[in-house]
C-alpha cells in the first residue's frame, strides 16, 4: 500500500476551497455588530432586499466587540460576512482575523455623537468632562490621592446640577459606544485633573486604568446592547440619563433630550462641524474570502457606499448619521468596491 503525503500547501487550498463550498451552501448575507450601527445597516439591507433580486441581510446587534469576535474567528458558512464597528477595529482584533485566514476590507461610513440623554420631563443638564468623570469614575482624585467615588447625586459634584441620584444606564464593555465614551469623555474629564495628566505622560497604562474604570456601586447600571430598552427606561425613570448614539437621540426627540457638554448641544449641525467633544467614525467590516461565494456582498457594499444611501442627502441621513465630507466618500467607495485589503 502506498502513502501519499499532502504538501503544507496543497493541504491550505483544500481548506479554503471547504470553506468557500460551505459558504456556498448560505445565499444570505450575515451582518453582525454594533448596535449604533445597527439601524443604518438595517436600512441598508432593507433597501437592498426590495430593490436587487438578492435576499435582504441578515443583520444582528452583536455589540462592536462581540462583532468583531465572531466576524474574525474564520471563514465559511459559519462566520458572518460583514461586522459594523462604532469604533475602528484594534489591533488585537485584526491579528485575530489574519491568525483565521481572514482579509478585512474597511468602510468608514460616517460619523455619531455620544450622548447623555434624560427624559423628556426630567431635568435640564449640563456637563462638563470633569463633571461626567466625577459622576461615572469607580474612583476620583481628592485631597492629593485617589479615593472610591464618593458623589451620590449630581448636586455632590455641583450645586448647580440637580439634586437627584446619579443613575447612568450605558453600554456593557462589548460595546463600542462604551470604548469610544470612555476614551473620549472619561479620558478627557481624568485629563483635567493635573495628577492625572502627568499620570498619562508618565505611565499611559495606569492612566487608562483609572480613566476607564467605571463605577460599580449601583450609580452607573450596564444596560446591554439594546438601546431602544434604555430610551423606554429613561422613560420609565425621568431622573435617569442614558449613554448612547446621537441617532437613537435623533430618533427619539419626542421622548428624550440630550444634556450639553462642555456648553455644547449635541445636533446633526455640531458633531458634523466637530464642535461636539464626544463624537466618533462609524465603520463596518467586510470579509474579503466571503465575496464571491455568499452572493451580493459587493453589490450590498455598493447600496451602502451609494450617494442616495449615506450622501448628504441620503436615506441614512433621515436615520441620524452624520455623513462623511463629499471627498472622502468618493475614496471610500473606491477602496471598499476594489476590496482594498486594511493593513495595520
Amino acid at each position: 500500500m502506498i502513502r501519499k503525503t499532502l504538501s503544507i500547501a496543497a493541504i491550505a487550498a483544500l481548506a479554503t476551497v471547504a470553506g468557500q463550498s460551505a459558504a456556498e451552501a448560505r445565499d444570505q448575507i450575515r451582518i453582525v455588530g454594533s448596535s449604533t450601527v445597527f439601524p443604518f445597516s438595517t436600512a441598508v439591507a432593507e433597501q437592498f432586499g426590495k430593490s436587487t433580486d438578492f435576499k435582504t441581510p441578515v443583520v444582528e446587534s452583536t455589540g462592536s466587540g462581540g462583532g468583531m469576535k465572531l466576524f474574525c474567528s474564520g471563514v465559511g458558512v459559519e462566520h458572518p460576512d460583514i461586522t459594523n464597528a462604532s469604533r475602528r477595529i484594534k489591533s488585537s482584533e485584526f491579528e485575530t482575523c489574519a491568525k483565521n485566514g481572514v482579509t478585512i476590507v474597511e468602510v468608514k461610513i460616517g460619523f455619531d455623537g455620544i450622548v447623555l440623554a434624560n427624559a423628556k420631563g426630567g431635568p435640564d443638564i449640563a456637563l462638563t468632562k470633569q463633571q461626567v468623570f466625577q459622576a461615572l469614575a469607580k474612583e476620583v482624585p481628592m485631597d492629593g490621592k485617589m479615593v472610591p467615588n464618593p458623589y451620590k447625586k449630581w448636586s455632590d459634584i455641583d450645586s448647580s446640577l440637580p439634586d437627584t441620584k446619579i443613575e447612568v444606564l450605558g453600554p456593557p464593555p462589548t460595546s463600542g459606544t462604551r470604548d469610544a465614551f470612555v476614551e473620549l469623555a472619561m479620558e478627557g474629564g481624568a485629563k483635567t485633573y493635573d495628577d492625572l495628566k502627568a499620570l498619562r505622560k508618565s505611565d499611559k497604562k495606569a492612566f487608562k486604568a483609572v480613566a476607564h474604570s467605571m463605577r460599580e456601586d449601583g450609580h452607573f447600571i450596564e444596560a446591554g446592547e439594546n438601546d431602544n430598552l434604555i430610551v423606554q427606561k429613561l422613560e420609565a425613570n425621568p431622573n435617569a440619563v442614558g449613554i448612547f448614539g446621537f441617532s437613537f437621540l435623533d430618533q427619539n426627540a419626542d421622548k428624550i433630550k440630550g444634556a450639553n457638554v462642555g456648553g455644547v448641544e449635541p445636533t446633526f449641525e455640531n458633531i458634523a462641524g466637530g464642535d461636539y467633544g464626544i463624537s466618533r467614525s462609524l465603520y463596518f467590516y467586510v470579509k474579503k474570502e466571503h465575496v464571491g461565494v455568499v452572493p451580493g456582498i459587493s453589490d450590498f457594499v455598493g447600496e451602502f457606499t451609494s450617494d442616495k444611501a449615506w450622501g448628504d442627502e441620503g436615506y441614512l441621513v433621515d436615520k441620524g448619521l452624520i455623513p462623511l465630507p463629499t471627498n472622502d466618500r468618493s475614496a471610500i467607495r473606491q477602496s471598499a468596491l476594489g476590496l482594498q485589503p486594511l493593513t495595520m
